[in-house]
């Protein structure tokens, strides 16, 4: 497996850009989103190989049987064609990928984690002309197919395996220890889907203090979408100084500060102090 390296500053910028303009256009596209996520963490990941990744969804799309019936016979179908035939699945040992996060590498190795196999399975889906849409259960994200009232869930990460309400249940308790609430069962927004998985790659860069230079692609990225959390801006302000930009960390960290002085003062000025102390370290 080669180790990905983000691209160069230009190029960088440029994603970002692309990033930022897909995330607020009136209908942001799930799978552009994604390799632009892609494009951020491998430099070797261009246009074409973009066009690639979308082609190859569309070749597994047009491989699918022609509209095989309800929301359950979807289900089965695509665990069959996506799980069976292609050997789309996951495993533990993925959590420690980055790759698993990123989706032209997950359609190349047929590995990934929950989030990123439920893009391909929603993606093949929807080009086949299936009720398909991303359910973000807490700490493991399924498909499901069908309106509430007649709702299929399947778990791409156990190669489309159907899964019933107990199954369900006990996903949502094993990560939170509360029971399912039917709000949870609601199909996922696009722009949700992908916030989620950028935290899950500053989650895995968190992990690993040599690859901030991850850490900070994923915080700029997220700060793109159009609602991120504001503390984001501290993330910045710290990957920054870490990983020398003195002067780049200080600034973010005095417009971090605007933010919050007038809701606290105090950790305002701290975050002033913060600043301060970045700067004092170019002498």
């Amino acid at each position: 497996m080669h180790a990905l390296q983000p691209p160069e500053p230009e190029r960088a910028a440029e994603v970002r850009r692309l990033f930022g303009a897909e995330a607020r256009s009136a209908r942001p596209d799930l799978v552009t989103l994604c390799l632009l996520v892609g494009a951020a963490a491998d430099a070797t990941l261009d246009e074409a190989g973009m066009d690639a990744a979308q082609i190859e969804l569309d070749r597994l799309a047009g491989q699918m049987p022609f509209a095989p019936g309800g929301p359950r016979s979807w289900a089965a179908a695509l665990a069959d064609h996506l799980g069976g035939r292609h050997g789309f699945h996951g495993c533990g040992a993925d959590y420690r990928h980055l790759e698993s996060s990123l989706l032209h590498e997950v359609l190349r190795r047929r590995r990934g984690l929950p989030i990123l196999l439920s893009v391909v399975w929603m993606e093949v889906a929807r080009r086949a002309g299936g009720p398909v849409y991303g359910v973000a259960l807490p700490g493991h994200f399924v498909v499901g197919f069908g309106p509430p009232d007649d709702q299929v869930l399947a778990d791409p990460f156990d190669g489309g395996r159907a899964l019933t309400g107990g199954d369900a249940e006990l996903l949502v308790a094993g990560a939170t220890g509360a029971p399912l609430d039917p709000s949870m069962l609601a199909p996922a927004d696009p722009l949700d889907v992908v916030e989620r998985i950028l935290n899950n790659i500053r989650a895995w860069a968190a992990a690993r203090p040599e690859r901030s230079d991850v850490a900070l692609w994923a915080v700029e990225l997220s700060l793109s979408l159009p609602s991120h959390p504001a503390r984001l801006r501290y993330e910045r302000a710290r990957l920054l100084v870490q990983r020398g930009d003195f002067l780049g960390g200080a600034a973010e960290f005095d417009a971090y500060a605007e933010v919050v002085s007038a809701v606290d003062p105090e950790a305002a000025e701290r975050l002033r102090g913060q600043a301060g102390a970045a700067r004092a370290r170019l002498n």
